[in-house]
C-alpha cells in the first residue's frame, strides 16, 4: 500500500482497525463487568454467611483485596483484548488496503494515458474547424464534438485529482469566489440537447424544462459534467419508450436541477451510498453499459466543491429522481 502523510487509504484503514478494536474491547468490558459483578455477589454472600473451618490452620483473605485484584485483572484483560483486536483487525484488512492501492494506481495510470490522446483529438478538431465554413452544419457539429471532448478531458483530470488525493472531496468551504456566474438553466438545456441523438437511438425521450435563469458561481465545465453525468446515468437506466426529464428551478437561495427517469429504480445498493466512489448496482445498465461507480462520485465532488449538495430525491418502481442543488450567486 502506498505511503505518505496524506494517504487517504491508510487513514481509512487505520480508523477501521481502531473501530474494530474498540468494539472488541467494549464486548470484553461488558463480559468482565458481568463476571466481576457475579464474583462480588458470590463473595458478599459468603461473607454474610461465614462457615467455621474444621481445620485449625486456615488462610485469611481480606474481601477488599480480593475485589481490587479482580478489578485489576479485569482491566488488564480489557486492555489485552483491545491490543489483540487492533492487531487482528490490521491483519484482516491488509488485503483490502492493497486492493484500494491497486485501484487508485489504476485510475492514476488510466488518467495519465488518456490525457495525451484527448489533447491530440482536440487539436485535430480545431484544424478541421478552420477548414469548415463558419455557421455551417459541419462547423456546428465540430463545435459540439469539441465541447464533448472538453467535457471528457475535464472528467479525466478530475479522476486524476481524486486518485492522487491532491484535491480531497469536501475540502472547499464553499463556491469559488473567483468563478464567474453561470446560468444553470442554459447549461442543463445544452446537456439535454447534446443527449438527443443518443436518446433517440435507445428509444428514450429527453426533455428539458426551466423556470428562467438561475445564476451560480461554479466552473462551467464542471457544472456541465455534473449535469451530464446525472442525465447519462438516468438514460442508461431508462428502457425504450421511457422518458428522462431535466428540470431547472430556484428554491429559496439555491438553484435546483432535477433529473428524473422512468426506470425501475435503484436496487441492489443503498440509495444513500450511490454517490460513493466505486459503489454501483449489480449487473448491467440498460443498453448493456456497465457502471463502475465513478461518474456519480465525481458529481458529488463537484457539488461539494461549489458549496452544494446532490442526493437521491426519490426512487422506486416508477423511476428515480436525482436532485442537484447549488447556491445562487450573490450580487
Amino acid at each position: 500500500m502506498t505511503s505518505g502523510p496524506s494517504d487517504p487509504d491508510r487513514d481509512t484503514l487505520r480508523r477501521a482497525s481502531l473501530k474494530v478494536a474498540l468494539r472488541i474491547s467494549a464486548g470484553v468490558a461488558v463480559l468482565v463487568l458481568v463476571l466481576l459483578a457475579a464474583a462480588t455477589v458470590f463473595l458478599m454472600n459468603k461473607l454474610a454467611h461465614p462457615s467455621v473451618p474444621t481445620s485449625p490452620a486456615y488462610t485469611y483473605l481480606d474481601s477488599r483485596d480480593l475485589i481490587e485484584g479482580m478489578i485489576l485483572a479485569g482491566l488488564a484483560g480489557i486492555v489485552l483484548a483491545g491490543v489483540v483486536g487492533w492487531v487482528s483487525a490490521r491483519s484482516a484488512i491488509r488485503p483490502l488496503g492493497e486492493a484500494l492501492a491497486r485501484q487508485r494506481r489504476f485510475v492514476q495510470d488510466a488518467s495519465h494515458e488518456l490525457r495525451t490522446p484527448l489533447a491530440i483529438l482536440d487539436t485535430r478538431i480545431q484544424l478541421a474547424q478552420r477548414k469548415a465554413e463558419p455557421e455551417s452544419e459541419p462547423a456546428q457539429a465540430l463545435a459540439r464534438i469539441r465541447e464533448d471532448t472538453a467535457t471528457l478531458t475535464g472528467i479525466v483530470n478530475e479522476l486524476l485529482l481524486a486518485a492522487t488525493a491532491s484535491a480531497p472531496a469536501g475540502s472547499s468551504a464553499g463556491p469559488s469566489a473567483g468563478a464567474e456566474p453561470v446560468d444553470v438553466a442554459s447549461v442543463a438545456e445544452a446537456v439535454a440537447e447534446s443527449l438527443q441523438d443518443l436518446a433517440r437511438q435507445q428509444g428514450v425521450a429527453v426533455e428539458f424544462s426551466g423556470s428562467g435563469p438561475a445564476m451560480v458561481r461554479v466552473d462551467p465545465g464542471s457544472l456541465r459534467r455534473a449535469v451530464l453525468a446525472l442525465a447519462d446515468n438516468a438514460l442508461a437506466h431508462t428502457p425504450a419508450g421511457g422518458r428522462v426529464g431535466i428540470t431547472c428551478s430556484v428554491d429559496a437561495s439555491r438553484a435546483v436541477i432535477l433529473v428524473a427517469d422512468t426506470g425501475s429504480g435503484i436496487t441492489g445498493v443503498d440509495p444513500g451510498r450511490i454517490f460513493d466512489r466505486f459503489v454501483r448496482a449489480p449487473g448491467l445498465d440498460r443498453g448493456g453499459r456497465r457502471s463502475f461507480g465513478i461518474g456519480l462520485a465525481l458529481v458529488r465532488d463537484i457539488a461539494t466543491a461549489a458549496g452544494g449538495t446532490v442526493e437521491v430525491a426519490r426512487t422506486g418502481p416508477g423511476g428515480t429522481t436525482m436532485r442537484l442543488a447549488l447556491p445562487l450567486a450573490r450580487d
